[in-house]
């Protein structure tokens, strides 16, 4: 990007960026199915020809929205993880405490996951694949922290884990009175048990 002589001004996104992160903040807060094509081209202030360019089919589009979303929480779960390298439990309380407060921020409409799969039933649409492969991957890291803390049964745990920080994200804020932490933090003292294997 050219800058003005004299000026430092911040990068521009090209129009590939601009089009996935203005069709992602409108999937997110209308549903990919109330969202068309042109409203998406409009709002990004681009030709619709250059939305094609870049996504062959608004499914391509969709697909795109939630791998960024993806991608965005994995990095901050792993952001979490390099902090609490060798001590599971503090791990998963941590996890815990970042999901927790992404449900209570402002503005917070559910799981972009959740509610793909709740939008598109066909399970070979792109977009659904993504959705299951990362509550797979979700279930996959509990049992990780769930070995580490010699839990018998981690994948039992996994899934129950999984199943709860689920409904924390389906529910939003409505159903936790003390706040999505304490209901998940707590929750999770409740499947760890006491005593566990040597």
């Amino acid at each position: 990007m050219m800058k003005k002589r004299g000026q430092a001004s911040e990068p521009v996104p090209d129009t590939r960026e601009r089009i996935l992160r203005t069709a992602s903040e409108l999937f997110y807060q209308e549903g990919t199915r109330a969202v068309g094509v042109d409203l998406i081209v409009a709002r990004a202030g681009v030709a619709k020809t250059s939305l094609y360019r870049h996504f062959g089919t608004k499914d391509d589009l969709i697909e795109a929205f939630l791998l960024l979303e993806d991608k965005d929480f994995w990095q901050h779960w792993d952001a979490v993880a390099a902090q609490h390298k060798g001590a599971p439990r503090e791990e998963l309380d941590a996890q815990l405490q970042w999901i927790g407060e992404r449900i209570a921020r402002p503005g917070y409409r559910g799981c972009p996951q959740i509610n793909i799969a709740a939008e598109y039933a066909d399970d070979s649409h792109p977009a659904r694949k993504v959705a299951v492969a990362h509550k797979r991957e979700l279930r996959h890291r509990l049992a990780e922290l769930a070995r580490a803390m010699r839990i018998d049964e981690p994948q039992t745990f996994a899934l129950r884990m999984g199943t709860i920080i689920d409904g924390a994200l389906s529910s939003g804020r409505a159903l936790h009175g003390e706040g999505p932490v304490v209901f998940l933090q707590a929750l999770a003292k409740l499947l760890i048990p006491k005593k566990t294997k040597k």
